[in-house]
Protein backbone atom coordinates (compact mmCIF):
# COMPACT_ATOMS: atom_id res chain seq x y z
CA UNK A 1 0.00 0.00 0.00
CA UNK A 2 1.32 3.44 -0.91
CA UNK A 3 2.40 5.87 1.80
CA UNK A 4 -0.37 8.30 0.81
CA UNK A 5 -3.01 5.61 1.26
CA UNK A 6 -1.58 4.60 4.65
CA UNK A 7 -1.68 8.19 5.84
CA UNK A 8 -5.30 8.51 4.67
CA UNK A 9 -6.22 5.28 6.47
CA UNK A 10 -4.57 6.46 9.69
CA UNK A 11 -6.45 9.77 9.55
CA UNK A 12 -9.73 7.95 8.87
CA UNK A 13 -9.26 5.61 11.85
CA UNK A 14 -8.34 8.57 14.04
CA UNK A 15 -11.44 10.50 12.99
CA UNK A 16 -13.64 7.46 13.48
CA UNK A 17 -12.27 7.01 16.99
CA UNK A 18 -12.83 10.65 17.82
CA UNK A 19 -16.37 10.56 16.48
CA UNK A 20 -17.55 8.94 19.67
CA UNK A 21 -18.77 5.75 18.02
CA UNK A 22 -15.99 3.70 19.62
CA UNK A 23 -15.68 5.65 22.83
CA UNK A 24 -16.58 3.82 26.03
CA UNK A 25 -19.72 5.20 27.66
CA UNK A 26 -19.80 7.72 30.44
CA UNK A 27 -21.46 6.55 33.66
CA UNK A 28 -23.58 8.56 36.07
CA UNK A 29 -24.50 6.42 39.06
CA UNK A 30 -27.18 8.01 41.25
CA UNK A 31 -27.71 6.27 44.56
CA UNK A 32 -30.12 7.39 47.25
CA UNK A 33 -30.31 6.13 50.82
CA UNK A 34 -33.25 3.96 52.00
CA UNK A 35 -35.45 4.58 48.98
CA UNK A 36 -38.08 1.86 48.81
CA UNK A 37 -39.48 0.69 45.49
CA UNK A 38 -42.83 1.30 47.20
CA UNK A 39 -42.12 5.04 47.19
CA UNK A 40 -41.62 5.36 43.42
CA UNK A 41 -44.61 5.79 41.15
CA UNK A 42 -42.88 3.86 38.34
CA UNK A 43 -43.04 0.88 40.70
CA UNK A 44 -46.71 1.46 41.49
CA UNK A 45 -46.70 3.96 44.34
CA UNK A 46 -49.93 5.98 44.21
CA UNK A 47 -49.27 8.16 47.24
CA UNK A 48 -46.69 10.40 45.56
CA UNK A 49 -45.65 10.98 41.97
CA UNK A 50 -41.93 10.77 41.17
CA UNK A 51 -42.00 12.13 37.60
CA UNK A 52 -38.26 12.45 37.07
CA UNK A 53 -37.37 8.95 38.24
CA UNK A 54 -40.37 7.73 36.23
CA UNK A 55 -39.01 9.54 33.19
CA UNK A 56 -35.77 7.57 33.45
CA UNK A 57 -37.83 4.37 33.53
CA UNK A 58 -39.79 5.48 30.47
CA UNK A 59 -36.52 6.02 28.60
CA UNK A 60 -34.76 2.90 29.83
CA UNK A 61 -35.20 -0.37 31.71
CA UNK A 62 -36.78 -0.90 35.14
CA UNK A 63 -35.72 -3.94 37.16
CA UNK A 64 -38.33 -5.50 39.43
CA UNK A 65 -35.98 -7.86 41.24
CA UNK A 66 -32.82 -6.05 42.21
CA UNK A 67 -31.61 -7.14 45.66
CA UNK A 68 -29.00 -5.88 48.08
CA UNK A 69 -26.65 -8.35 49.78
CA UNK A 70 -26.83 -6.64 53.19
CA UNK A 71 -29.48 -4.03 53.95
CA UNK A 72 -27.50 -1.46 55.91
CA UNK A 73 -25.95 1.77 54.64
CA UNK A 74 -22.20 1.28 55.10
CA UNK A 75 -21.97 -2.45 54.36
CA UNK A 76 -24.17 -2.11 51.28
CA UNK A 77 -22.02 0.72 49.90
CA UNK A 78 -18.85 -1.27 50.56
CA UNK A 79 -20.32 -4.24 48.69
CA UNK A 80 -21.28 -2.07 45.72
CA UNK A 81 -17.82 -0.48 45.44
CA UNK A 82 -15.88 -3.70 45.90
CA UNK A 83 -18.24 -6.02 44.02
CA UNK A 84 -17.92 -8.47 46.91
CA UNK A 85 -19.88 -9.79 49.87
CA UNK A 86 -19.12 -8.31 53.29
CA UNK A 87 -17.02 -11.24 54.52
CA UNK A 88 -14.60 -10.52 51.69
CA UNK A 89 -14.52 -6.71 51.65
CA UNK A 90 -14.29 -6.58 55.47
CA UNK A 91 -17.07 -4.02 56.05
CA UNK A 92 -19.85 -5.88 57.84
CA UNK A 93 -21.38 -3.29 60.18
CA UNK A 94 -21.84 0.47 60.30
CA UNK A 95 -18.81 1.94 62.02
CA UNK A 96 -16.30 -0.44 60.44
CA UNK A 97 -13.50 1.10 58.37
CA UNK A 98 -13.43 0.36 54.66
CA UNK A 99 -10.07 -0.97 53.48
CA UNK A 100 -9.22 1.67 50.89
CA UNK A 101 -6.37 -0.45 49.51
CA UNK A 102 -8.69 -3.13 48.13
CA UNK A 103 -9.73 -3.30 44.51
CA UNK A 104 -12.86 -1.34 43.53
CA UNK A 105 -14.55 -0.59 40.23
CA UNK A 106 -13.66 3.17 40.38
CA UNK A 107 -9.97 2.22 40.69
CA UNK A 108 -10.17 0.00 37.62
CA UNK A 109 -12.04 2.62 35.61
CA UNK A 110 -9.51 5.25 36.67
CA UNK A 111 -6.63 3.01 35.59
CA UNK A 112 -8.33 2.57 32.22
CA UNK A 113 -8.40 6.32 31.60
CA UNK A 114 -11.76 7.29 33.08
CA UNK A 115 -12.18 10.42 35.15
CA UNK A 116 -13.79 9.33 38.41
CA UNK A 117 -15.66 11.32 41.03
CA UNK A 118 -17.91 10.75 44.03
CA UNK A 119 -20.12 13.47 45.50
CA UNK A 120 -22.41 13.13 48.50
CA UNK A 121 -22.83 10.44 51.12
CA UNK A 122 -19.81 8.19 51.69
CA UNK A 123 -20.29 6.50 55.08
CA UNK A 124 -17.18 4.33 54.76
CA UNK A 125 -14.96 6.16 57.31
CA UNK A 126 -11.70 6.10 55.34
CA UNK A 127 -10.60 8.48 52.58
CA UNK A 128 -12.10 7.68 49.15
CA UNK A 129 -9.58 5.98 46.86
CA UNK A 130 -9.74 5.54 43.10
CA UNK A 131 -11.33 8.95 42.54
CA UNK A 132 -9.83 11.95 40.79
CA UNK A 133 -12.26 14.07 42.76
CA UNK A 134 -14.39 13.58 45.84
CA UNK A 135 -16.61 15.82 47.92
CA UNK A 136 -18.32 13.72 50.57
CA UNK A 137 -20.26 14.20 53.79
CA UNK A 138 -19.00 12.88 57.15
CA UNK A 139 -21.05 9.85 58.21
CA UNK A 140 -24.76 10.79 58.01
CA UNK A 141 -24.22 14.52 57.64
CA UNK A 142 -26.93 17.17 57.99
CA UNK A 143 -29.65 18.19 55.58
CA UNK A 144 -28.93 21.89 56.07
CA UNK A 145 -25.48 23.52 56.04
CA UNK A 146 -23.69 20.19 55.97
CA UNK A 147 -19.94 19.80 56.25
CA UNK A 148 -18.29 18.20 53.22
CA UNK A 149 -14.78 16.83 52.75
CA UNK A 150 -13.26 17.77 49.41
CA UNK A 151 -10.23 16.64 47.48
CA UNK A 152 -7.24 18.80 48.45
CA UNK A 153 -8.29 19.27 52.07
CA UNK A 154 -6.52 17.39 54.83
CA UNK A 155 -8.49 14.18 55.28
CA UNK A 156 -9.77 13.15 58.71
CA UNK A 157 -11.55 9.84 59.26
CA UNK A 158 -15.04 9.35 60.64
CA UNK A 159 -17.05 12.43 61.64
CA UNK A 160 -14.10 14.80 61.62
CA UNK A 161 -13.12 17.45 59.12
CA UNK A 162 -14.92 19.12 56.26
CA UNK A 163 -16.15 22.62 55.50
CA UNK A 164 -19.76 23.75 55.86
CA UNK A 165 -21.61 24.01 52.55
CA UNK A 166 -24.59 26.39 52.92
CA UNK A 167 -27.96 25.18 51.69
CA UNK A 168 -30.11 22.08 51.51
CA UNK A 169 -27.97 18.97 51.10
CA UNK A 170 -29.92 17.33 48.25
CA UNK A 171 -29.62 20.56 46.26
CA UNK A 172 -25.97 21.06 47.22
CA UNK A 173 -25.04 17.56 46.04
CA UNK A 174 -26.86 18.16 42.75
CA UNK A 175 -25.17 21.55 42.28
CA UNK A 176 -21.74 20.06 42.86
CA UNK A 177 -22.42 17.16 40.50
CA UNK A 178 -23.46 19.54 37.72
CA UNK A 179 -20.48 21.78 38.43
CA UNK A 180 -18.12 18.81 38.18
CA UNK A 181 -19.66 17.78 34.86
CA UNK A 182 -19.12 21.29 33.51
CA UNK A 183 -15.47 21.37 34.57
CA UNK A 184 -14.47 17.79 33.71
CA UNK A 185 -11.86 16.96 31.07
CA UNK A 186 -14.09 16.55 28.03
CA UNK A 187 -11.47 14.44 26.25
CA UNK A 188 -11.95 11.54 28.66
CA UNK A 189 -14.86 9.27 29.53
CA UNK A 190 -16.06 9.66 33.11
CA UNK A 191 -17.73 7.84 35.96
CA UNK A 192 -19.59 10.11 38.39
CA UNK A 193 -21.12 8.70 41.57
CA UNK A 194 -23.89 10.95 42.95
CA UNK A 195 -24.73 9.68 46.44
CA UNK A 196 -27.75 11.31 48.10
CA UNK A 197 -28.56 11.16 51.79
CA UNK A 198 -32.30 11.45 51.09
CA UNK A 199 -34.72 9.98 51.94
CA UNK A 200 -32.82 8.82 55.06
CA UNK A 201 -34.11 10.43 58.25
CA UNK A 202 -34.21 12.96 59.89
CA UNK A 203 -37.07 14.47 57.91
CA UNK A 204 -35.71 17.95 57.25
CA UNK A 205 -36.70 19.57 53.98
CA UNK A 206 -37.08 23.01 52.35
CA UNK A 207 -40.16 25.04 53.13
CA UNK A 208 -41.84 24.33 49.77
CA UNK A 209 -42.35 20.68 50.71
CA UNK A 210 -43.91 21.37 54.10
CA UNK A 211 -47.52 21.15 52.94
CA UNK A 212 -47.05 17.97 50.89
CA UNK A 213 -49.49 15.28 52.14
CA UNK A 214 -50.57 17.62 54.96
CA UNK A 215 -54.03 16.68 56.20
CA UNK A 216 -53.98 13.38 54.31
CA UNK A 217 -54.56 10.09 56.13
CA UNK A 218 -52.09 7.62 54.62
CA UNK A 219 -53.40 4.09 54.19
CA UNK A 220 -51.64 1.44 56.23
CA UNK A 221 -50.29 -1.59 54.32
CA UNK A 222 -52.16 -4.89 54.51
CA UNK A 223 -49.58 -6.42 56.82
CA UNK A 224 -49.30 -3.39 59.13
CA UNK A 225 -50.66 -5.41 62.05
CA UNK A 226 -48.40 -8.42 61.63
CA UNK A 227 -48.30 -10.18 65.03
CA UNK A 228 -45.04 -11.98 64.14
CA UNK A 229 -46.64 -15.26 65.17
CA UNK A 230 -44.33 -18.09 64.11
CA UNK A 231 -41.57 -15.64 63.19
CA UNK A 232 -38.31 -14.79 64.89
CA UNK A 233 -39.28 -14.36 68.58
CA UNK A 234 -37.15 -11.21 68.84
CA UNK A 235 -39.76 -9.35 66.78
CA UNK A 236 -42.67 -10.66 68.83
CA UNK A 237 -41.14 -10.32 72.30
CA UNK A 238 -39.00 -7.16 72.14
CA UNK A 239 -39.49 -3.47 71.53
CA UNK A 240 -37.06 -3.41 68.58
CA UNK A 241 -36.94 0.39 68.65
CA UNK A 242 -34.97 0.52 65.40
CA UNK A 243 -37.64 -1.50 63.58
CA UNK A 244 -41.16 -1.32 65.01
CA UNK A 245 -43.53 1.64 64.90
CA UNK A 246 -44.93 0.55 68.28
CA UNK A 247 -41.76 1.68 70.05
CA UNK A 248 -39.93 3.71 67.40
CA UNK A 249 -36.82 5.10 69.05
CA UNK A 250 -34.74 6.64 66.28
CA UNK A 251 -32.71 9.47 67.87
CA UNK A 252 -33.17 11.80 64.89
CA UNK A 253 -36.96 11.47 65.05
CA UNK A 254 -37.69 11.78 68.76
CA UNK A 255 -38.76 15.43 68.56
CA UNK A 256 -41.45 14.85 65.91
CA UNK A 257 -42.95 11.60 67.22
CA UNK A 258 -46.22 11.60 69.21
CA UNK A 259 -45.61 13.12 72.64
CA UNK A 260 -49.12 12.56 74.02
CA UNK A 261 -49.38 8.85 73.34
CA UNK A 262 -47.95 5.89 75.21
CA UNK A 263 -45.43 3.74 73.35
CA UNK A 264 -46.58 0.21 72.71
CA UNK A 265 -50.18 1.22 72.03
CA UNK A 266 -51.99 0.99 68.73
CA UNK A 267 -52.54 4.76 68.85
CA UNK A 268 -48.81 5.39 69.07
CA UNK A 269 -48.10 2.92 66.27
CA UNK A 270 -50.64 4.56 63.97
CA UNK A 271 -49.60 8.10 64.91
CA UNK A 272 -45.89 7.56 64.37
CA UNK A 273 -46.62 5.83 61.05
CA UNK A 274 -48.44 8.92 59.73
CA UNK A 275 -45.65 11.27 60.82
CA UNK A 276 -42.81 9.17 59.40
CA UNK A 277 -44.54 8.46 56.10
CA UNK A 278 -45.20 12.14 55.44
CA UNK A 279 -41.67 13.20 56.33
CA UNK A 280 -40.17 10.40 54.27
CA UNK A 281 -42.20 11.22 51.16
CA UNK A 282 -41.35 14.92 51.42
CA UNK A 283 -37.69 13.96 51.19
CA UNK A 284 -38.52 11.72 48.23
CA UNK A 285 -40.22 14.64 46.46
CA UNK A 286 -37.17 16.88 46.95
CA UNK A 287 -34.91 14.06 45.77
CA UNK A 288 -36.96 13.50 42.62
CA UNK A 289 -36.91 17.22 41.82
CA UNK A 290 -33.13 17.29 42.03
CA UNK A 291 -32.71 14.17 39.94
CA UNK A 292 -34.75 16.10 37.39
CA UNK A 293 -32.33 19.02 37.58
CA UNK A 294 -29.36 16.73 36.95
CA UNK A 295 -31.11 14.99 34.06
CA UNK A 296 -32.05 18.31 32.49
CA UNK A 297 -28.39 19.29 32.47
CA UNK A 298 -27.34 15.98 30.92
CA UNK A 299 -30.10 16.05 28.30
CA UNK A 300 -29.37 19.64 27.31
CA UNK A 301 -25.68 18.96 26.82
CA UNK A 302 -23.81 16.62 24.51
CA UNK A 303 -23.77 13.88 27.16
CA UNK A 304 -27.11 12.14 26.69
CA UNK A 305 -26.34 9.77 23.83
CA UNK A 306 -23.23 8.11 25.28
CA UNK A 307 -23.96 8.25 29.00
CA UNK A 308 -25.34 5.41 31.08
CA UNK A 309 -27.63 6.73 33.81
CA UNK A 310 -28.28 4.44 36.77
CA UNK A 311 -30.74 5.11 39.57
CA UNK A 312 -30.76 2.89 42.65
CA UNK A 313 -30.69 2.90 46.45
CA UNK A 314 -28.30 1.31 48.92
CA UNK A 315 -31.18 -0.36 50.79
CA UNK A 316 -34.88 -0.92 50.65
CA UNK A 317 -37.17 0.44 53.38
CA UNK A 318 -40.25 -0.69 55.29
CA UNK A 319 -43.15 1.69 54.68
CA UNK A 320 -45.19 0.31 57.56
CA UNK A 321 -44.93 -3.23 56.18
CA UNK A 322 -45.08 -5.67 59.13
CA UNK A 323 -45.68 -2.59 61.27
CA UNK A 324 -42.07 -1.57 60.68
CA UNK A 325 -39.86 1.23 59.40
CA UNK A 326 -36.13 1.05 58.61
CA UNK A 327 -34.55 -1.95 56.85
CA UNK A 328 -32.05 -4.75 57.78
CA UNK A 329 -34.48 -7.67 58.01
CA UNK A 330 -34.55 -9.97 54.97
CA UNK A 331 -38.22 -9.33 54.23
CA UNK A 332 -39.05 -8.12 50.73
CA UNK A 333 -39.36 -4.39 51.32
CA UNK A 334 -35.89 -4.25 52.87
CA UNK A 335 -34.21 -6.75 50.55
CA UNK A 336 -35.36 -5.20 47.29
CA UNK A 337 -33.96 -1.93 45.87
CA UNK A 338 -35.02 0.13 42.85
CA UNK A 339 -32.90 -0.14 39.74
CA UNK A 340 -33.52 1.92 36.62
CA UNK A 341 -30.98 2.21 33.80
CA UNK A 342 -31.09 4.50 30.77
CA UNK A 343 -28.64 4.21 27.91
CA UNK A 344 -30.05 5.79 24.71
CA UNK A 345 -29.87 3.65 21.57
CA UNK A 346 -28.50 0.72 23.61
CA UNK A 347 -31.37 0.07 26.01
CA UNK A 348 -34.89 -0.10 24.64
CA UNK A 349 -37.18 2.50 26.27
CA UNK A 350 -39.95 1.54 28.70
CA UNK A 351 -38.71 -2.02 29.15
CA UNK A 352 -39.00 -4.11 32.30
CA UNK A 353 -36.87 -6.98 33.57
CA UNK A 354 -37.92 -9.56 36.14
CA UNK A 355 -34.51 -11.25 36.18
CA UNK A 356 -32.67 -11.46 39.50
CA UNK A 357 -30.06 -8.72 39.82
CA UNK A 358 -27.65 -8.18 42.70
CA UNK A 359 -26.09 -4.86 43.68
CA UNK A 360 -22.78 -6.70 43.21
CA UNK A 361 -23.57 -6.70 39.49
CA UNK A 362 -23.09 -2.93 39.22
CA UNK A 363 -19.28 -3.10 39.39
CA UNK A 364 -19.00 -5.91 36.85
CA UNK A 365 -21.46 -4.22 34.48
CA UNK A 366 -19.59 -0.91 34.47
CA UNK A 367 -16.33 -2.70 33.72
CA UNK A 368 -18.00 -4.67 30.93
CA UNK A 369 -19.25 -1.51 29.22
CA UNK A 370 -15.80 0.05 29.61
CA UNK A 371 -14.14 -2.98 27.99
CA UNK A 372 -12.34 -3.99 31.19
CA UNK A 373 -11.99 -7.64 32.12
CA UNK A 374 -13.75 -8.64 35.33
CA UNK A 375 -11.30 -9.34 38.17
CA UNK A 376 -11.52 -12.84 39.61
CA UNK A 377 -12.54 -11.56 43.05
CA UNK A 378 -15.57 -9.60 41.80
CA UNK A 379 -18.65 -11.67 42.56
CA UNK A 380 -21.29 -10.03 40.41
CA UNK A 381 -22.41 -10.71 36.86
CA UNK A 382 -22.63 -8.16 34.06
CA UNK A 383 -26.23 -7.23 33.33
CA UNK A 384 -25.29 -5.92 29.89
CA UNK A 385 -27.10 -8.87 28.21
CA UNK A 386 -30.25 -8.14 30.23
CA UNK A 387 -30.14 -4.53 29.10
CA UNK A 388 -30.08 -5.81 25.52
CA UNK A 389 -33.17 -7.89 26.18
CA UNK A 390 -31.37 -11.23 26.44
CA UNK A 391 -31.21 -13.43 29.54
CA UNK A 392 -28.25 -15.85 29.55
CA UNK A 393 -29.22 -19.47 30.10
CA UNK A 394 -27.03 -19.69 33.19
CA UNK A 395 -28.40 -16.50 34.80
CA UNK A 396 -28.94 -16.73 38.57
CA UNK A 397 -32.24 -18.08 39.87
CA UNK A 398 -31.49 -17.52 43.56
CA UNK A 399 -30.14 -14.61 45.62
CA UNK A 400 -28.08 -14.94 48.81
CA UNK A 401 -28.34 -12.36 51.61
CA UNK A 402 -26.35 -11.98 54.85
CA UNK A 403 -26.96 -9.44 57.61
CA UNK A 404 -24.52 -9.09 60.50
CA UNK A 405 -26.34 -8.28 63.74
CA UNK A 406 -26.65 -4.60 64.63
CA UNK A 407 -29.36 -2.16 65.77
CA UNK A 408 -31.38 -4.81 67.64
CA UNK A 409 -31.67 -6.96 64.53
CA UNK A 410 -30.09 -10.42 64.92
CA UNK A 411 -27.58 -11.86 62.49
CA UNK A 412 -29.24 -13.86 59.76
CA UNK A 413 -28.76 -15.07 56.22
CA UNK A 414 -31.02 -16.61 53.64
CA UNK A 415 -31.89 -17.42 50.08
CA UNK A 416 -34.55 -15.92 47.81
CA UNK A 417 -35.85 -17.72 44.71
CA UNK A 418 -38.72 -16.87 42.40
CA UNK A 419 -41.26 -18.71 44.51
CA UNK A 420 -39.79 -19.04 48.00
CA UNK A 421 -37.68 -17.37 50.64
CA UNK A 422 -35.77 -19.21 53.39
CA UNK A 423 -34.26 -17.20 56.27
CA UNK A 424 -32.01 -18.55 59.02
CA UNK A 425 -31.76 -16.47 62.21
CA UNK A 426 -28.82 -17.91 64.11
CA UNK A 427 -28.71 -15.38 66.96
CA UNK A 428 -32.14 -15.51 68.52
CA UNK A 429 -33.77 -16.25 71.86
CA UNK A 430 -33.35 -19.85 73.05
CA UNK A 431 -32.41 -21.43 69.71
CA UNK A 432 -31.87 -20.60 66.02
CA UNK A 433 -35.00 -19.91 64.00
CA UNK A 434 -35.90 -20.78 60.41
CA UNK A 435 -38.54 -19.01 58.33
CA UNK A 436 -39.97 -20.13 54.99
CA UNK A 437 -42.36 -18.09 52.85
CA UNK A 438 -44.32 -19.04 49.77
CA UNK A 439 -43.99 -15.77 47.84
CA UNK A 440 -46.61 -16.68 45.27
CA UNK A 441 -49.33 -17.45 47.81
CA UNK A 442 -48.11 -15.13 50.57
CA UNK A 443 -46.27 -12.13 49.04
CA UNK A 444 -46.70 -10.15 52.28
CA UNK A 445 -44.70 -12.83 54.16
CA UNK A 446 -47.18 -13.32 56.99
CA UNK A 447 -47.18 -17.11 57.38
CA UNK A 448 -44.00 -18.97 58.30
CA UNK A 449 -44.27 -22.43 56.68
CA UNK A 450 -41.11 -23.96 58.11
CA UNK A 451 -43.06 -26.54 60.15
CA UNK A 452 -45.75 -27.20 57.56
CA UNK A 453 -45.33 -30.85 56.51
CA UNK A 454 -46.72 -29.98 53.09
CA UNK A 455 -43.58 -27.95 52.45
CA UNK A 456 -41.00 -30.41 53.81
CA UNK A 457 -39.54 -31.12 50.37
CA UNK A 458 -39.39 -27.40 49.58
CA UNK A 459 -37.57 -26.78 52.88
CA UNK A 460 -35.07 -29.51 52.07
CA UNK A 461 -34.44 -28.10 48.60
CA UNK A 462 -34.14 -24.51 49.82
CA UNK A 463 -31.67 -25.50 52.54
CA UNK A 464 -29.60 -27.27 49.93
CA UNK A 465 -29.55 -24.14 47.73
CA UNK A 466 -28.67 -22.00 50.74
CA UNK A 467 -25.70 -24.19 51.66
CA UNK A 468 -24.51 -24.24 48.07
CA UNK A 469 -24.74 -20.47 47.63
CA UNK A 470 -23.18 -19.62 50.98
CA UNK A 471 -20.31 -22.02 50.35
CA UNK A 472 -19.69 -20.54 46.92
CA UNK A 473 -20.11 -16.88 47.83
CA UNK A 474 -18.65 -16.69 51.34
CA UNK A 475 -16.52 -19.72 52.12
CA UNK A 476 -14.24 -19.90 49.10
CA UNK A 477 -10.83 -18.26 49.28
CA UNK A 478 -11.07 -15.13 47.13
Amino acid sequence: MKLKSLIFLAIYISLLSCSGENQPPNIIFIMSDDHSTGAISAYGNSLLETPNIDNLAEQGMRFNNCFNVVSLCGPSRAAILSGRYSVHNGYMRNGNSFDRNQLTFPKLLQQAGYQTAVIGKWHLVTQPAGFDYYNVIPFQGDFFDCRMKETGQEWQDRDKGGIVQPGYLTEVITDKAIDWLKKRDKEKPFCLLVHHKAPHEPYHYPEQYKELLEGKIIAEPDNFNDTFEGKNPILANNKCEYSKFDYIGMPFLKDILPQDMEKGTIEYKKGSFQIVMKGYHRLVAALDDNIGRLMNFVDNSDLKKNTIIVYTSDNGWFLGDHGMFNKMWMYEESLKVPLIIRYPEKVKPATVSDDFVSVLDFATTFLDYAGIEKPEQFQGQSIKPLLSGETPKDWRSAHFYHYFGQFEVPSHYGIRTKDYKLIYFFETENEPKWELYDLQKDPKELVNLIDDTGYSEIVKKMRSILIEKRTKLESINL
